[in-house]
């Protein structure tokens, strides 16, 4: 049984609760410590859960006997985070983006491979069947050549969201709508389409009161030619709208949309196959954006720390968001293209 740590207790850490929780029942990792600077976020959780609650974060890495470190504070913060998980011989899992400086990324990797410890970063929408089908189509070659790959995120998040915590919103913290709501679309847009050669962005701050973007577009060019666009709003009207990934290719087009990914809404290629008869069944019905995939992607960190196997998104893959989104910051600052040149870690 794995001995997990919950270090940020806000919103998105019900999802690792839960994850937890289930895991617990199949006597595969158990909840023992968490962590939150303010107290009555930890207490409720450690009531609901019976670990052990911390307001000092190196207090907990010091006196908790813990196998993982799971990190759920403020975006700007995961690096930070850890580093100090890694030094302490933890492992670490690390909610997305795995930070909001692409240089703070390359720290926090350097720490986890000196201290011998992995580094997984979440990306639970990976694990959506509708994604798994998709992934498993393009790389059976059913697209042919893939020309061009579109993904939206239509949400909404009123002012009130943002004026519920100081740090939302801001560049040092949490960066925009790119780098916050849909750091997981821009994972599968290069998870899918391959290496990004060049970005190009444009970036508004419309109607929210808050120091980054709440609107982006996003143009990439893959190495393979194919080219690729990132729409982003947290200003849609008067609710979620969609979040969807198109892949259009020379003998077939598939749309995955619903609010997060969660239907397959056009299935189409020029030859059959036994998977299309999987479509249907890879729909689901989500109670929000977060979708289903975390309890997914712990049975995955637990299976690769079981058997030294690599993890689908470790530190090293979890990097190349950051650096699109990076680039597409860049991009929309200085009204040019950004070249992806830099060589992988």
């Amino acid at each position: 049984m794995y001995r997990f740590a919950l270090v940020g207790c806000g919103r998105i850490s019900k999802n690792h609760v839960e994850a937890i929780k289930k895991l617990e029942e199949e006597n595969e990792a158990k909840l023992v410590a968490c962590c939150d600077l303010i107290a009555e976020r930890v207490e409720k959780v450690a009531e609901e859960t019976g670990a052990k609650a911390f307001t000092s974060y190196e207090e907990m890495l010091e006196e908790s006997d813990i196998d993982i470190v799971s990190i759920c504070t403020p975006s700007g913060l995961h690096p930070k985070h850890t580093i100090m998980a890694a030094r302490a011989g933890k492992h670490v899992l690390c909610e997305k983006p795995s930070g909001t400086k692409l240089s703070d990324v390359d720290a926090a990797i350097d720490a986890c491979d000196d201290a011998g410890v992995r580094y997984f970063v979440v990306k639970q929408n990976r694990f959506n069947k509708t994604v798994q089908l998709l992934k498993k189509a393009i790389d059976e070659g059913r697209f042919g050549r893939i020309y061009m790959l579109v993904s939206n995120v239509f949400w909404t998040r009123p002012q009130e969201y943002y004026d519920m915590a100081p740090w939302r919103g801001t560049w040092e913290f949490d960066g925009g709508c790119l780098c916050n709501q849909a750091a997981h679309y821009v994972d599968l847009m290069q998870w899918l389409g391959g290496a990004v050669e060049s970005v190009q962005a444009f970036s508004a701050t419309l109607a929210r009161r808050i120091e980054a973007e709440d609107t982006i577009v996003v143009n990439l060019k893959y190495r393979s030619g194919a080219l690729g666009s990132v729409n982003v709003t947290t200003l849609t009207y008067p609710k979620n709208l969609e979040g969807s990934i198109t892949v259009l290719g020379e003998n077939g087009t598939v749309r995955i949309g619903g609010v997060a990914l969660n239907r397959i809404d056009t299935w189409e290629f020029r030859d059959s196959h036994p998977m299309d008869e999987l479509t249907k069944e890879a729909n689901t019905n989500p109670t929000s954006v977060y979708g289903f995939g975390h309890l997914d992607f712990y049975k995955h960190v637990i299976e690769s720390l079981k058997t030294g196997s690599n993890g689908l998104v470790e530190g090293r893959e979890g990097r190349k968001t950051v650096e699109i989104i990076e680039a597409a910051y860049q991009s929309a600052l200085t009204g040019g293209q950004v070249r992806m040149c830099t060589m992988p870690r």
